[in-house]
């Protein structure tokens, strides 16, 4: 029998990695993989590592890699050192698919493609497994032709049991007639994933390997090549995969989208990392919590082994609760940063200080920055304001008319605060013998353009005297 650790390994300081491939964007999935390594590793005073699996030269590109970088930085998953590429480091998977010819853990294989594809063609019409054994496992170095190419092979135990104590998915059993001899080095000379990944894990000093559990089944021939090399496998913990809210496989419909589409949409980092964090972990009946708390809290026991369900509705109210308790500075930075990147202008120093001081009231409906930055717009627009259809319509002869009154009373206002704001206004509707709203209600489309923004006064106050005057005055009769 042969089996992974089922504990942490002793005496070494825990070290987790993530390792995506560049072949496109770092996907939703992958940010979580890469959350929940991180979490584990921030937990236990470790190292989280990011090493990037570029052997397949044909699909990387460096474009992808920056892409993954971007992803891991606007996440706030910063990780210990150098980002790694794997492809860097082929000869040492050389040496190792070597060493194990040497030691007869792997067996060279001169079968070629066509007779490798006849063998499992037969397999397939006599409705036997579609693994191929080879006819070289068992001859001798006289057996061998002359200046041919070969492959190295894993001899694969074929009777007995390989065991996995996972973290999450608990023991995990395979039969080892199951279990192929799979390519450690193609008749190339280049490197498998499999063996790859089992170099550089070890050569790291990766301790717990997380990842997704369609990973499980690599888990087992990972094991054996460990064993092959006379290494100690990591402990592993396969963790479930991210559904859409209708529990197919999630796809781009579901939100399987690159995390650069989520900060474009206007979610804050924190907040994306407390929702991914609640996919399929939990700590309690916790929703809200802050990254502090995720990484005080997170272990790998609380992992549940159902897959998770994206929905967008419960990740747009998360990060209401984390705008709300955001500070209005670090509001007001992310929502500079947002207007460039939208308006490719920079928002204007007066725009900037008018934003901060209305952001308080901005932030209590808005569900994104996008939202809160639309909510914004009275304080970037310039004169004559545009309005919008429902806006048009509050902006009567009668509505006009009884601005061009209010804005006499408000010239006489001599402390330009909401209080004074509300004092003088609500006066006038009462000697009008007028509902609030029917004085609300047309201000706020002169001063807005919107039928809908933060409470009237505070916008009057953020946009102060002069501007409050000229708008009502450009729409007054």
């Amino acid at each position: 029998m042969t089996a992974s650790p089922s504990n942490t390994i002793q005496g070494s300081q825990v070290v987790t990695r993530f390792a995506p491939s560049p072949t496109g964007f770092l996907h939703i999935g992958g940010a979580r993989t890469a959350l929940f390594n991180w979490l584990f590793a921030r937990h236990h005073g470790g190292k989280f590592l990011l090493r990037i699996e570029d052997t397949d030269r044909a699909r990387s590109t460096s474009e992808a890699t920056e892409a993954i970088f971007a992803g891991m930085r606007w996440m706030g998953l910063d990780w210990d050192g150098d980002a790694v590429s794997q492809y860097s480091r082929i000869e040492r998977h050389v040496a190792a698919a070597r060493q194990m010819l040497e030691n007869g853990s792997a067996y060279r294989c001169y079968a070629t493609k066509e007779e490798i594809d006849a063998a499992r063609e037969l397999a397939k019409a006599e409705k036997r497994a579609p693994g191929f054994n080879s006819p070289w496992r068992d001859k001798s170095e006289a057996d061998w032709p002359e200046a041919a190419s070969y492959a190295i092979r894993l001899k694969a135990p074929k009777d007995g049991e390989t065991k996995v104590d996972d973290k999450v998915q608990g023991l995990v059993t395979w039969a080892n007639d199951q279990l192929d001899d799979l390519i450690l080095l193609r008749s190339d000379g280049v490197p498998t994933y499999m063996l790859a990944v089992v170099v550089d894990d070890h050569e790291m000093g990766v301790t717990h390997v997380i990842r997704g559990d369609d990973h499980l089944t690599n888990a087992a021939r990972q094991t054996l090549i460990y064993n092959g090399l006379g290494w100690q496998p990591p402990v592993f913990a396969h963790i479930p995969l991210i559904h859409g809210p209708d529990g197919a496989k999630l796809s781009k419909r579901h939100g399987a989208l690159g995390v650069d589409a989520y900060e474009d949409m206007g979610y804050l980092p924190e907040a994306m990392r407390n929702y991914l964090a609640r996919l399929s972990w939990s700590h309690g009946d916790e929703e809200f919590f802050t990254t502090d708390q995720a990484i005080e809290w997170f272990g790998l026991e609380a992992i549940g082994k159902s897959a998770a369900r994206f929905d967008f509705d419960k990740l747009e109210n998360l990060n209401g609760l984390h705008i709300r308790a955001a500070s209005n500075e670090y509001l007001t930075g992310a929502c500079v940063a947002r207007y460039r990147k939208q308006a490719a202008v920079k928002m204007t120093e007066k725009q900037r200080a008018d934003l901060l001081s209305a952001m308080t009231a901005l932030k209590e409906r808005a569900k994104t920055l996008n939202e809160l930055l639309d909510t914004a717009g009275y304080i970037f627009a310039e004169r004559p304001i545009s309005f919008d259809e429902k806006a048009q319509k509050q902006l009567t002869d009668d509505a006009r008319s009884m601005l061009g009154d209010l804005t006499e009373k408000l010239r006489t206002v001599t402390s330009w605060n909401t209080e004074e704001l509300e004092t003088v206004t609500k006066a006038f509707a009462e000697q009008r013998a007028l509902k609030l709203g029917k004085i609300l209600q047309p201000l706020r489309a002169v001063l807005t353009g919107r039928t809908v923004s933060p409470g009237m006064y505070d916008v009057m106050v953020t946009l102060g005297r002069d501007e409050t005057l000229a708008r009502i005055s450009d729409h007054s009769a």
